[in-house]
């Protein structure tokens, strides 16, 4: 089986798995337990082809929002809101601390990135001063 041969096949399972523009996750078991029991020639391949898309469609579901400190529930409503009305009702949403980012909200969903946040906005700053170093290494200015 050539790769072109298993992407295609790949696609075709997925689509299998799908109902109401939805991922159904028994549909997927049953689809891999019947390749996996085939053994046919290029089943891994297929396999590890079928595996990206469904990893592709669950990271288009899920959104990931940090921010620096914990959100009251009435932001996270918000949040949870616009987020349903940009990328529909079956989106999950997780949300975190993460104290790195000093202030404001990173939100991520699928390739989809929202930075708002005060350490994005410190290394476009960094950047534009052509300043490297925003990989945990202190950086220092001088003055002449």
């Amino acid at each position: 089986m050539t790769k072109k041969q298993s992407a295609r096949e790949a696609k075709q399972m997925f689509r299998l798995c799908v109902v109401n523009g939805v991922l159904d996750e028994a549909r997927v078991r049953q689809v891999l337990q019947a390749v996996l029991q085939s053994r046919r020639r290029g089943y891994l391949l297929l396999l590890e082809d079928f595996q990206r898309l469904v990893k592709l469609d669950h990271d288009q579901h899920m959104a990931k929002v940090e921010s620096a400190v914990l959100m009251p529930a009435d932001l996270q409503a918000n949040v949870r809101s616009g987020l349903t009305s940009a990328y529909g009702s079956g989106i999950t949403i997780a949300f975190s601390v993460n104290p790195a980012l000093i202030g404001g909200m990173r939100i991520q969903v699928g390739s989809d990135v929202y930075d708002g946040s005060v350490q994005s906005g410190l290394d476009a700053l960094r950047r534009s001063f052509g300043i490297e170093g925003t990989n945990g290494r202190n950086t220092e200015i001088v003055s002449p």
